[in-house]
Formats: structure tokens, sequence, C-alpha cells
């Protein structure tokens, strides 16, 4: 498959270096930065395509989407921290007629978690003595916080625990309310990512963790999620590529 990486950082040389080991072919680097080979994607870089993977900064994402849903070349998005625009871009490609695959995380080890953490959340649905409490570490680095994997999680929990209404980000200077579940972030060091549930009680505590050890899972994931969109048309989410891969 010629592929075209968007955003040529540590998370595309990762891609990269999983798309040839699969015996792909990378055509063209875009990064804003000046990294790769040219620093905007256009419809002529796109001609040979047969698909986009993007990992970049959020600014510009709708744009980026246009021109990739123009040009008829799938499209895997693992840009972060664009949430309130995806009903915009979701009427892009069903516009053109064309397909792109979007998610928080590609990992698929995070994926198996998030799974985890849904089933959790259902378990003590029934069970008032248990609260539950999300935190997350970055390297120094990350730009975004709380990432976008600490949010898919979040929204696992919301979606299966009736009690919890609305997710907190913010240092609280109050108790927090029991129908609110606290995000909380750390930024430093070297850390890919960690990521944590709690269920807590006053008997006991239940811990469901995933720590990436590097980028190569999403990276993986990626490239995994571009096979899987090939010869597809629609928008789709990392969950709609999850359940063909995984087991039920």
């Amino acid at each position: 498959m010629k592929t075209v990486i968007v955003g040529y950082g540590s998370m595309g040389h990762e891609i990269e270096a999983v798309l040839l080991g699969k015996g792909h072919e990378v055509i063209c680097r875009v990064d804003p930065a000046g990294n790769g080979d040219t620093r905007e994607i256009s419809t002529e870089i796109l001609k040979e395509a047969e698909g986009v993977i993007e990992f970049a900064l959020p600014g510009g994402i709708l744009d980026n989407i246009r021109v990739y849903s123009e040009a008829s070349v799938p499209a895997v998005i693992g840009t972060t921290g664009w949430d309130k625009l995806r009903s915009q871009a979701a009427e892009i490609v069903r516009q053109y007629g064309s397909a792109l695959l979007w998610g928080n995380n590609f990992s698929l080890g995070a994926n198996l978690f998030f799974d985890l953490v849904s089933r959790a959340a259902a378990l003590i649905n029934g069970i008032e003595e248990y609260d539950i409490m999300v935190n997350e570490y970055h390297h120094k680095r990350k730009k975004d916080s709380p990432s976008g994997t600490a949010l898919t999680i979040a929204e696992k929990i919301l979606q299966n625990l009736d009690r919890k209404k609305s997710i907190q980000t913010e240092t609280l200077n109050r108790a927090i309310r029991d129908d609110e579940l606290h995000v909380g972030s750390v930024r430093g060091g070297a850390i890919p990512g960690i990521h944590r549930v709690t269920l807590d009680s006053e008997a006991d505590s239940i811990e469901i963790s995933h720590t990436a050890r590097n980028r190569k899972g999403f990276a993986l994931g990626a490239v995994r999620g571009i096979e899987w969109l090939s010869g597809k048309t629609g928008f789709f989410s990392v969950d709609d590529f999850i359940r063909d891969i995984l087991p039920s």
C-alpha cells in the first residue's frame, strides 16, 4: 500500500517503521514543523496514495480531512483534541463518499483495556459502595491534558455506570459530587503513557491499568487500521475497527 504520513515526529517515525516492516511503501512525509518531505498536504501529494495516516496537532484538521476526502484517499486519524469537530468531519467524509477511521488510541492493548474498564463499570452499577476514578501519566512533552485516551476511558465509564453523569478534569477546590467522575493528569519525565482506573470502597481497592512501554503498539494499530479501511466507505471510529479484529 502506498501511504502518506502526516505528522513526522516520534509517532510518524514509528508508523513508518511498521509500514515498511509490513511491506508497505511510504511515498511522502508531511510535517508542518519541517521534519518531513513537505510542510502541507495537498491533492497533488495524494495522487498516487492508497492511504493516509495522520498523527499531528489538531489545528487545521478539518482542512486536512477535506483534502483526503476530495482525493478519495482512505485516512486513519490518530490526532487527538478535535472531539467537538467530529460531526463536521463526518459530514465532509459523507459528502465526498470517502473513508475515514478515527480514534483517540489505536493501541490494541489499550482497546482491550477499554473493554475491561467498561465491564468493571457495569459490574459496580448496582454496588453503590464502590466509587471510581481515572488517573493518567505522560511525558513532559505531551501538549494535551487530559489525554484523548483518558477521555475515552471516562466516556466508557459514563456509558456503563448510571450514577456517573459528568467528567471533571480540572483541579477541584471543593468536594467532588457523587455524580462526577474525576480524571487526573500528571506530566513529567519520559513516560510513554500510563492509564489507571481505580474502584474504591471503604473495604478495599481494585485497580485496572494499562502501561505503554513505547509507541509501537499505537503505530501497529494505526497501520492495521489503514489496512482494514481499504475498500470501505464511511466515517468509522476505532471501536468499529476493534469489533472486527478482536473477539466479542
